[in-house]
């Protein structure tokens, strides 16, 4: 993040976060240090003037797909995969604001007595009254990823980018953990 809080080339940003940077080094789950620094590095920004929308994934805790391999019912399993974006959305939320900085857990999924429900019109006020907005629940959607979402999200809020916080160093036409070859834009 030291890149965007040391320029203003970037009013509106969304950050694509991967669940599983949230896990630190633990095989899965959260790790309070590394939660704790990702937050500190969101709200640097967003101190810096920046409009912060963080789109959350959920592998630390369950990936669909790999639900689907195991026998769940895929459209199943992608819902087990958005439940775990939003355990995530809430981890973060709260880290932020013990950095100091509002921030607001906003679901696809509709889950009102836990965050509030992401609408554009939502977003889009939390931002201009400088609170992080964390969009969890993916897409709301089975089938398509949190990298799909954050593309979404980052479109509907009229984003100056989207930065890219995963494990996956570009867009593949294959798995590359499968297909060592896979074709790759960057």
């Amino acid at each position: 993040m030291s890149d965007l809080t040391s320029t203003r080339r970037f009013k509106r940003v969304v950050v694509k976060l991967s669940g599983e940077a949230l896990q630190g080094s633990a095989p899965h789950g959260l790790d309070a240090v590394t939660l704790a620094r990702i937050a500190a590095d969101l709200a640097a920004a967003a101190d810096a003037g920046h409009e912060i929308a963080v789109v959350v994934g959920g592998g630390n805790f369950f990936r669909g797909i790999k639900g689907a391999e195991t026998g769940i019912e895929r459209a199943r399993a992608d819902s087990i995969g958005m439940l775990a974006t939003v355990m995530n959305g809430l981890a973060l939320e709260q880290a932020v604001e013990g950095q100091g900085r509002q921030a607001r857990c906003l679901s696809a999924v509709t889950m009102p007595s836990v965050c509030e429900s992401f609408s554009r019109r939502a977003a889009l006020h939390h931002l201009a009254k400088g609170r992080v907005v964390i969009a969890a629940g993916g897409t709301g959607n089975p089938f398509f990823t949190t990298d799909t979402g954050a593309v979404l999200r980052a479109a509907e809020l009229s984003a100056d980018a989207v930065l890219k916080a995963t494990q996956v160093d570009g867009v593949y036409t294959a798995d590359p953990k499968r297909d060592p070859t896979p074709e790759t834009w960057r």
